[in-house]
C-alpha cells in the first residue's frame, strides 16, 4: 500500500506581479532542483495548475551525407565486436 507523506510537500501562497511573474520560494526550489536559470513545465490539470522542474534536451539534425558517413563508420567501429562465424 502506497503512504504519501503529506508532511514533506510545501503549500505557500505565491503573488503573481503585474507582469504574471511567480517567484518560487528557495527551498521549494532547492528540493526540486530548479536553478535561478532554470525552467519550469506548467501543465493546466483539472485540479489547477500543475508546476514541474523543465528539463531542455539540445537536438542535432544531421544532414544525409552526414548519416551516411556515420552509417559507414558504425560499420568499421564494430568489426571488433561482431560474433566469430563458425565453420
Amino acid at each position: 500500500m502506497l503512504k504519501l507523506l503529506w508532511a514533506n510537500f510545501m503549500t505557500k501562497v505565491i503573488s503573481i506581479d503585474e507582469r504574471g511573474t511567480l517567484n518560487l520560494p528557495e527551498g521549494l526550489r532547492d528540493r526540486l532542483g530548479i536553478t535561478t536559470t532554470g525552467q519550469v513545465v506548467v501543465k493546466e490539470t483539472p485540479e489547477g495548475l500543475l508546476l514541474r522542474p523543465g528539463l531542455i534536451v539540445p537536438v542535432e539534425v544531421f544532414s544525409a551525407e552526414r548519416l551516411a558517413e556515420f552509417y559507414l563508420n558504425n560499420d568499421s567501429a564494430l568489426d571488433g565486436f561482431k560474433p566469430k562465424q563458425s565453420r
